[in-house]
Order: structure tokens, then C-alpha cells, then sequence
């Protein structure tokens, strides 16, 4: 299964509700929002700076991760990114393609 990694910030009301509820009830909200498209969450850490919250979790395909980053996203109270991570033999197989391409100027 793809993995991606997600960054989140709290904003208005997710801080609210985060300080009211606690962080082992925010992860366990998302490890359900995850099972709802077939996933599983691997990593969950708080943070300081820029972003409240890592980690890293596994769905069935990139529409899934869409589909939670918008879900998340749309509430307001969170501000969600998610990175996509390539395992080292996907690395691999990207360095034996060839594309063609011209940079701007040449």
C-alpha cells in the first residue's frame, strides 16, 4: 500500500477542540478515518513549530489520500498536507526511465 506522509496544523476551533478532547482522542479520530478507506496509521507525533502534528500512513491508493485530505481539510480546523513516499525500489525503477525534456531557455 502507498504510504504518505502528513503534516497538520490545528487552526481556531481544532486547537479549541484539541485542548478539550486531547491529543490520544485527535489520533484516535484520525486511525478511524483512515480505516473508513482501508488504511492503517503508521506514525503519530505531536510537535512544535509551524506544524502540530507528523506521521506517515498507508492507504489503499492516491484517491483514498485524496479523499482524507479533503474530508480533514474542509472542517477549518485543520490544515492537512500530505506528501506521498517512495519506497527505495520505486527510486530504483524512476532512474532506469528516460524522459525527454527541454529546459526553458535551451
Amino acid at each position: 500500500m502507498p504510504k504518505y506522509l502528513f503534516e497538520a496544523t490545528y487552526v481556531g476551533q481544532g486547537i479549541k477542540g484539541l485542548m478539550q478532547e486531547g491529543g490520544t482522542a485527535r489520533r484516535d479520530a484520525l486511525v478511524e478515518a483512515i480505516k473508513s478507506v482501508g488504511g492503517t496509521l503508521d506514525s503519530f507525533y505531536y510537535a512544535f513549530g509551524y506544524y502540530d502534528v507528523l506521521g506517515v500512513f498507508d492507504v489503499p491508493d492516491d484517491a483514498s489520500a485524496a479523499a482524507l485530505s479533503l474530508l480533514i481539510n474542509s472542517t477549518g480546523n485543520v490544515n492537512v498536507r500530505l506528501k506521498p513516499l517512495l519506497r527505495v525500489e520505486d527510486l530504483d525503477e524512476a532512474v532506469k526511465k528516460t524522459p525527454s525534456f527541454r529546459a526553458p531557455g535551451q
